[in-house]
């Protein structure tokens, strides 16, 4: 997404969203996209499309009589969007969940289906005070369960972030049980915390790991055949067979596990591995290693 001059309201925002990855992924795009998605009327539909070619991306839409709808433009750059087809993607999954609770709801997209994974759920008096603990910067007080001590324990953490991993949430913070920053699932919070007044001491910019920004590589795997590395390479949209990604040091592991990538062991199948680690020496110290401490591990896990 690029950046603007102009202030935009939040909800005009994510029309203008729609109206871009509709008519980008979709090739088509009308009033009833807008009118079926935010529950607005007509007029109104009309009103932001025609606002949106004006003040935002006067180029990109034209209007096609034919098939009674806005189409791209050939020279068609997105300017409130990046223009990946994630974009379209997640909305056909925000779009299911939505119409799984609100049956009525019909925004005029394909039939899909989204493979659903367990959640690691927690309580909302958890959440409501891990957020007004990160929110005001104040230290938090709360009893919290790990592999290593399934008994819950009386914890002070000094929360900086919340962070998404791609498969739970968790928080991130100084521990003063352990005395280092650490990362802690949300789900393995017990009872309701307590933010307490004292300001935080330790911040993220005491967070070393946090920030330091670390390369990722991947290949794909060498035991595939080098029409099989291709295919993958293409999947994984890489250049000469490596795709860099930047990353924060505190979530390498998370990465590496969200792409299906175990540091220390692989899958006998290359067909199932797919993808491997190429700079793993370099990202060492923040892998978690065979020889690590079960109480590290089991923290992570």
């Amino acid at each position: 997404m690029k950046k603007t001059e102009w202030p935009i309201r939040w909800d005009l925002l994510l029309r203008y969203r729609l109206i871009e990855i509709i008519a980008l992924w979709e090739g088509r795009l009308t009033t009833n996209h807008i009118c079926h998605g935010f529950g607005i009327g007509r007029q109104q539909a009309s009103k932001d499309i025609n606002t949106y070619l004006r003040e935002i991306a006067p180029d990109n839409l034209i209007y096609d009589r034919h098939l009674k709808g806005y189409v791209p433009a050939p020279d068609f750059r997105p300017v409130v969007t990046r223009g990946d087809s994630d974009e379209y993607l997640d909305l056909l999954a925000r779009n299911q969940d939505l119409s799984q609770t609100f049956e009525s709801l019909d925004i005029s997209l394909p039939h899909s289906t989204v493979v659903r994974v367990p959640r690691r759920l927690a309580e909302p008096e958890v959440v409501r005070a891990i957020v007004a603990a990160t929110r005001q910067r104040r230290r938090l007080r709360a009893d919290y369960v790990s592999l290593s001590e399934p008994t819950a324990v009386r914890r002070i953490i000094e929360p900086h972030t919340l962070v998404y991993s791609g498969q739970r949430w968790h928080l991130r913070g100084w521990c003063e049980h352990r005395r280092q920053f650490r990362d802690f699932p949300l789900s393995r919070f017990r009872g309701t915390p307590e933010v307490l007044p004292e300001r935080c001491r330790q911040t993220e910019q005491q967070d070393e790991d946090w920030n330091r920004t670390v390369t990722v590589e991947l290949r794909p795997d060498r035991r595939l055949t080098p029409a099989q590395q291709a295919i993958i390479a293409d999947d994984f949209g890489m250049t000469n067979q490596r795709l860099a990604l930047q990353t924060r040091a505190a979530l390498v592991r998370y990465l590496l596990s969200t792409v299906g990538i175990r540091p220390h062991s692989r899958d006998p199948d290359p067909l199932v591995q797919q993808i491997e680690l190429a700079n793993p020496d370099s990202l060492k110290p923040w892998l978690a290693a065979r020889d690590q401490s079960r109480e590290a591990l089991a923290e992570f896990c």
